[in-house]
């Protein structure tokens, strides 16, 4: 159905963009909080609290963007694009947080380089996001979202060639069982929160297709 669509040359699907960008900024909070924990590996405890509260706060963001939609009949895209692009969105987040929370049920005491560069991936491809999404109120004819779309699938690309390498050499070097399972787990959740970005860049990738 494309009757809500709307050029976007005026201002009536500001809100929506608004909020998108406010939850962009939480993406990256969370982002940033996630790479500090990996990369030093202190206060582990108040860290991953911490991812806690913005995993919430980002729920928080997202349920404003579904009240939102449902009390306004003009949107800059199809109501589905943008509930789907909502939860997509927010799907980055738990999957990070959820990556920290297995730190500590795991108990993981030292952290491991190939887990540092795949969170320092992550936090690419967010800020990666984050310029898809201050260009994404001008969808038409702008180069700049498709160049943003390209670059989070490289980003990810790169990640799965770490995590496929990484996971060879865990089975091929490790000889306590109990830490493959553990790594093997963490590592694939790394990988996941690399996919989560993806698919929200892939999820605009449809949109320029369907309204530039």
């Amino acid at each position: 159905m494309l009757g809500t669509k709307k050029k976007n040359k005026g201002n009536k699907g500001d809100g929506f963009f608004d909020l998108f960008n406010e939850a962009m900024g939480k993406i990256v909070e969370s982002g940033i909080a996630f790479e500090e924990l990996v990369r030093d590996y202190t206060e582990v405890e108040d860290r991953v609290a911490h991812l806690k509260v913005l995993e919430t706060e980002c729920d928080m963001q997202t349920h404003k963007i579904l009240k939102y939609l449902n009390a306004n009949q003009t949107t800059p895209f199809d109501r589905e694009d943008i509930y789907t692009l909502a939860r997509e969105m927010d799907d980055i987040v738990d999957c990070v947080e959820e990556v920290a929370n297995r730190f500590l049920v795991f108990g993981v005491k030292k952290m491991r380089p190939e887990a540092q560069t795949m969170a320092t991936l992550i936090l690419q491809a967010i800020n990666e996001l984050e310029i898809l999404f201050n260009n994404l109120p001008q969808i038409e004819n702008n180069p700049i979202l498709m160049k943003q779309v390209i670059e989070v699938n490289r980003i990810e690309n790169e990640g799965d060639v770490v995590y496929r390498s990484t996971l060879a050499r865990l089975f091929q070097e490790e000889e306590d069982p109990i830490e493959i399972i553990k790594w093997k787990h963490l590592y694939e959740e790394l990988e996941e929160s690399l996919d989560a970005c993806e698919n929200v860049a892939n999820l605009v990738e449809g949109l320029i297709m369907k309204y530039s």
